[in-house]
């Protein structure tokens, strides 16, 4: 058993993009690792990854493309993010797929993002409102294992599923 999550990860030019939003050191404030930036399509938490693998391997994903921004806001209270659009269609039959594999899917409806920074007790950050927009098409899905390290956690993709098409093509 392995602490699971499956996600989309960003392309590189769009990593790069991110890396250069201002990042500034303020306490409470525990930013994400530019390396572990991703959008998460599903949280498994302990799962058998080979069930993961019988549940995703001979599915067919739809393709997607997402939509970051239009700015950097904050998810509820103690989450600064990039909304993304784009990603219900393709969360919707990860989740359904695995739905039976690790923690019950959460019930509150999908809502895309890409996580920033995570925010303790009340801290503030002036990051919220930075313009950012970017879009890609996805054309995998990561099944990701996420291991805590002395600062954070650190994440290894044990798997990937490509899906069926990227939009615009044939």
């Amino acid at each position: 058993m392995a602490r699971l999550f499956l996600a989309v990860w960003s392309p590189p030019p769009i990593v790069e993009r991110l890396a250069s939003l201002p990042r500034p050191e303020q306490p409470g404030v525990r930013w994400v690792p530019t390396e572990n930036l991703h959008l998460t399509l599903r949280f498994l938490g302990e799962a058998d990854p080979d069930a993961v693998g019988s549940a995703l391997g001979d599915l067919d994903l739809p393709a997607a493309g997402v939509t970051l921004g239009p700015a950097v806001s904050r998810l509820g209270r103690s989450v600064l993010v990039i909304p993304a659009a784009g990603l219900d269609g393709l969360a919707g039959v990860v989740g359904d797929a695995t739905a039976s594999i690790g923690r019950p899917p959460d019930p509150r409806p999908f809502a895309g993002h890409l996580t920033l920074a995570r925010l303790k007790h009340g801290a503030a950050c002036g990051v919220a409102g930075t313009p950012f927009h970017a879009t890609f098409d996805i054309t995998e899905v990561a099944l990701v294992e996420s291991t805590p390290a002395d600062r954070g956690v650190r994440y290894r993709t044990l798997s990937r599923y490509v899906v069926s098409r990227v939009p615009g093509t044939p």
